[in-house]
């Protein structure tokens, strides 16, 4: 008879032990816990993952298709997105084919560089798609909203992405919904369908960096983009205005235009010249100087500069037959004071421009016509005109009922010597306002901003120097009887400024201060792409310019000298100068060497006439005022400019 086997307590405990061991990998879970199949989280996912996985493989030719037709899908999606109409597309390929093959060569490249980052085809074609659909669809809305193309230098306002949706027209379209879900049908197939690369990181990065190359080359050698350009048959006519640049985006379509303007916007980037030194701008600055000037024997005016949204006249067009009425109160501060035509450096937009000029007595031009003139400036005290008034003993105020940090305001103008900055944010609910804030439209009510301007007045125990940029005539032109009737809605809204400004100016009749007001607008409105009055105009890049003349007044409630103000055309940056001639403030070399260029070269912008040659002097002191050293004679006491560097 077998023996039976006699098991001790500790040899089960051993076979137990080996037990656990045996299906666990670890031992040390095996001592925390006991052996359990775990249950797989979300299996059907798993499922799906695993069923991807195997379509890499399985599919793989289909994957090689699908990676090769997307930069083309792409780029067509991207063009007929933006132009709505399929006829529009079709115009692009049997019209201007090489530009097509441009688009789909650039197209290649940027999905071969997103490739070599991602590996993953879903993913590349992910983020490829984000990023065309999403330029495209900001076309879409920008010109719909005021008639310009979207360039790359426009995403310099991303970060104030919130604030310009307030402005815009947007309007999501069955067209535009059909758009997307055919992008996100083909994101989805790929996603499915997992297609990838097998590639070492080091052959990824090479791939990235070989199409890093030339697209740097295309932007910054213009050895290597002008042939390149020419073979293609891009436009690369310079774009001096706002409808040469539509005109060139007509020949180029969309992602051409982007690259093209991207190399022109290079090029056009400020180089500082060979010439500049502080002998050179001594050089210019030797010049005799009037020291007459004592404010008409001590007596300081009070200068109120209003610069008013999108505010114009467009009586100037005889064919709309604007009624008078609309700008009846304009009229009468004419006639009481005095008018004349300034020769705005924008249209449609870029406010910051004709702003910058009014304020620092400078024209944009010399520092190359930037969309922001503010990004390029020192960080540093900067001479503004404001700087010359606080030295004369004037309360220096700046006025915009607006967010402060829109065009980044309120970090830059305070180096521009104003005293007292006074903001209104209605998407914060803030305000530095004093006076009740009232709304026309979407914005702040003139009447309100002339409200606070009166307060100042009568608050201040010194003379002031306000400058004051508007927001009620802003775009959006929606509200009103007929939403449609935009120029309607608009010239309804110059009429409310109208009336503002009548009780502004007869509130002033009543205070005795004297002051002096300069009224303006920033420039001709924005108005929308395919249905606006500048289409019913047919207006071009060479019978444009009127809407870069812009109507001015000067008026005042005691017996100021006209005799100043030119009976020409004159740039937006010689005003300032012309006030001082008015209020007979002191002159320094550059106030003297500024109103000799007022009758040398009385206008000096591109975006109005690209003829006008390039004016070495003006701009040499634009740079070395705001950009570099500021050379020049300047009104920031000399403790203050020793810090500047």
């Amino acid at each position: 008879m077998p023996k039976n086997s006699i098991k001790s307590p500790s040899d089960s405990a051993v076979k137990t032990e080996e037990t656990i061991i045996n299906k666990v990998k670890d031992p040390i879970e095996a001592a925390i816990e006991p052996a359990e199949e775990k249950k797989t989280r979300f299996p059907r996912l798993k499922r799906f993952n695993e069923k991807r996985e195997a379509n890499s493989l399985k599919y793989s030719k289909f994957n090689h298709f699908i990676m090769i037709i997307f930069p083309i899908f792409i780029c067509c999606m991207a063009e007929i997105n933006h132009s709505k109409y399929i006829s529009s597309f079709g115009k692009l390929i049997t019209e201007r084919p090489t530009v097509f093959v441009f688009d789909l060569i650039i197209t290649t490249i940027v999905f071969i560089f997103l490739l070599g980052i991602f590996k993953k085809g879903w993913l590349t074609i992910l983020v490829h798609s984000i990023i065309f659909m999403a330029l495209s669809t900001t076309e879409l809305f920008k010109y719909g909203t005021n008639g310009n193309h979207l360039i790359l230098s426009d995403m310099k306002l991303v970060k104030s992405v919130k604030s310009l949706t307030s402005f815009a027209y947007i309007k999501i379209t069955p067209q535009l919904i059909l758009h997307f879900v055919i992008a996100i049908a083909f994101i989805y197939l790929a996603f499915y369908f997992n297609p990838k690369i097998n590639a070492t990181p080091l052959r990824r990065v090479t791939m990235s960096c070989a199409c890093v190359l030339p697209m740097a080359a295309l932007i910054v050698l213009p050895s290597f983009y002008k042939p390149v350009y020419n073979v293609f048959k891009l436009d690369t006519t310079d774009a001096t205005n706002a409808f040469k640049l539509n005109e060139k985006f007509d020949k180029n379509h969309f992602l051409a235009f982007l690259v093209q303007t991207a190399s022109e916007s290079y090029a056009n980037r400020l180089v500082v010249p060979e010439s500049y030194s502080e002998e050179y701008i001594q050089q210019i600055m030797n010049i005799p100087v009037d020291t007459n000037e004592d404010f008409n024997g001590g007596k300081k005016p009070n200068v109120i500069v209003i610069m008013s949204e999108s505010y114009a006249d467009f009586r100037v067009f005889d064919q709309l037959k604007v009624d008078d009425k609309y700008y009846k109160y304009f009229d009468r501060a004419s006639a009481e004071g005095k008018s004349g035509t300034a020769i705005t450096p924008t249209y449609a937009s870029w406010t910051v421009r004709s702003e910058f000029e009014l304020l620092f007595g400078l024209p944009v031009r010399g520092i190359n016509t930037p969309n922001m003139p503010q990004r390029e400036l020192a960080e540093r005290e900067q001479p503004a005109l404001a700087q010359y008034y606080k030295s004369w003993g004037y309360n220096t105020i700046y006025v915009h009922p607006f967010q402060s940090g829109f065009y980044s305001r309120a970090k830059i103008y305070g180096y521009f010597g104003f005293e007292k900055m006074i903001y209104h944010d209605d998407q914060e609910g803030t305000t530095d306002f004093t006076v009740p804030v009232d709304h026309f439209g979407t914005y702040v009510d003139d009447s309100s901003v002339f409200n606070q301007i009166l307060y100042e007045i009568k608050e201040s125990d010194r003379p002031i120097y306000l400058h004051t940029t508007t927001m009620q005539n802003h775009q959006p032109y929606n509200q009103g009887d007929d939403p449609d009737d935009e120029f309607g809605n608009y010239l309804t809204w110059i009429q409310h400024t109208n009336e503002g400004l009548n009780n502004f100016l007869s509130e002033l009749k009543k205070i005795d201060e004297p002051t002096l007001v300069f009224f303006v607008g920033d420039h001709f409105p924005s108005l929308r792409g395919e249905t606006s009055v500048y289409n019913q105009l047919g207006l071009t890049g060479e019978n444009c310019s009127p809407l870069y003349q812009q109507k001015y007044f000067f008026w005042s409630n005691y017996d100021a000298d006209y005799s100043y103000v030119p009976k020409k055309e004159i740039s937006f940056f010689y005003i300032p100068y012309v006030i001082l001639n008015i209020i007979d403030a002191p002159h320094d070399a550059f106030i003297e060497k500024m109103n000799g260029f007022m009758e040398t070269a009385p206008v000096y912008s591109t975006e109005y006439n690209n003829d006008i040659p390039r004016n070495d002097e003006l701009d040499i002191l634009t740079i070395d005022r705001v950009v570099l050293e500021e050379f020049s004679p300047s009104p920031i006491p000399p403790e203050e400019l020793s810090t500047h560097n």
